[in-house]
């Protein structure tokens, strides 16, 4: 048997054995496409069309403004937030979805501080310092930046496996991703909120490159606060709205940089002075994005009865197959996994960096991956992602995908 035949026997009988292979239906995958950028923007769950245009044709089109009462669009952004909410390991009524990732990390960031600086006995050193990743996604980075000029911090860029040793009496808050954006490495956040609390700051945890991926224990693991996108693995769509988690104890003193009319106690009385809600609500800000709201809403329910053990459990499986068969078809020496072997330290995507004069050429390897196919994602300098989504994505795509990579490299190395 040769070496393709025998990848292709041993996906075949890992996928009949796989107890989440029904999920697969549920999304609207072009046959022939292997889709391995979930880690990006998440597939089209097939309910999401229909429930779209119900929306826009019945309950905008016809009910109009009476929808914000008959068809309950007020509520929306706690609703859909108790919805993501298990998939968080957090208990109902500390998730509030809406505006983007970013404006939730200002948000949280600030308030974090705020938070730690009302804890600070008087005569206490002052908290003046925000604690990031050294390796985060750059915008975290530039919101960090913009919030430590508003609350008149510094930030202090440390490595995300230090960060809890890192904390000390000038800590007011910290902001760490669970899994490295580029490279797929799984971090250790509840180590560094130990870490950062024992040093009386507070944590903020960033978990769009995990939540849909993996178990998150937000409520266990004691994240005072936490950020996320819903477009990636949670399929909501491009551009679909953010969610925030306050931690129930702190929504009393969430004290938003950002207070909107939405999340004031009486949001139809038009006070001039800010009241805030009770509850998560003080997250909210402006009027919800309706329609991508509901379109996020109704994609969620591809998550009922799944157990993210299994999710997790297939992930590894998944990546360990990847990583094998990349070995397999890939001519050696043309690419180097950035993502770590280790489960403990895996997300559910694989980082591969081009080698040698290959590097200049991976947007070339990525290009005609797609032309047969294979879509995954790629960034500078000369990284391959591929990110595997358990509920679509088979052991037949992981093969497929690691055959069509070698012949991707023979084709650009060729072409020199």
């Amino acid at each position: 048997m040769s070496e393709p035949e025998a990848g292709q026997l041993e996906a075949a009988v890992l996928d009949a054995a796989d107890e989440l292979a029904a999920c697969r239906k549920l999304f609207a995958l072009e046959e022939g496409t292997v889709y391995l950028d979930g880690n990006s923007l998440g597939a089209l769950p097939r309910s999401v069309p229909d429930r779209l245009a119900d929306v826009v044709e019945r309950e905008w089109g016809r009910l109009l403004i009476r929808s914000w009462s008959e068809s309950d669009w007020w509520n929306a952004p706690e609703r859909t937030g108790d919805r993501i909410a298990p998939l968080l390991g957090a208990a109902p009524g500390q998730v509030v979805v809406g505006d983007s990732t970013s404006v939730n990390v200002f948000k949280s960031l600030v308030a974090a501080v705020r938070v730690a600086r009302e804890d600070t006995p008087a005569g206490r050193p002052a908290r003046t310092e925000i604690l990031v990743d050294a390796a985060t996604f750059p915008t975290d980075g530039y919101i960090a930046e913009s919030a430590a000029r508003m609350t008149g911090s510094q930030v202090r860029a440390v490595p995300a496996a230090r960060m809890g040793e890192a904390a000390g009496p000038a800590t007011a808050a910290a902001l760490v991703n669970h899994v490295d954006y580029r490279t797929g490495e799984l971090h250790d956040p509840a180590a560094a909120t130990v870490g950062v609390h024992r040093a009386g700051g507070r944590i903020v945890w960033d978990v769009c490159h995990s939540v849909g991926a993996l178990p998150v224990e937000l409520d266990a693991q004691g994240a005072d606060f936490a950020v996320g996108c819903t477009y990636k693995y949670l399929n909501g769509g491009p551009g679909a709205p953010a969610f925030l988690y306050v931690r129930r104890e702190l929504q009393p003193r969430f004290d938003s940089p950002l207070p909107g009319w939405t999340s004031h106690r009486d949001p139809f009385a038009m006070a001039s002075g800010y009241e805030p809600a009770e509850g998560a609500s003080r997250g909210r800000v402006g009027t919800p994005d309706i329609l991508s709201m509901l379109a996020l809403e109704e994609a969620l329910r591809v998550w009922e009865g799944v157990d993210m053990a299994a999710v997790r459990a297939k992930s590894l499986a998944l990546t360990d197959f990847f990583m094998a068969r990349v070995r397999a078809h890939v001519p050696e020496g043309r690419v180097t996994s950035l993502t770590p072997e280790s489960h403990e330290l895996r997300g559910s995507q694989v980082s591969l960096l081009c080698e040698g004069e290959l590097r200049a050429d991976a947007e070339r390897v990525m290009a005609a991956l797609h032309e047969r196919g294979v879509l995954g994602d790629f960034r500078r300098p000369g990284v391959l992602r591929f990110g595997f989504t358990p509920l679509y994505t088979s052991f037949g795509d992981a093969e497929r995908a690691a055959a069509a990579l070698g012949e991707a490299v023979r084709v650009v190395e060729g072409a020199r």
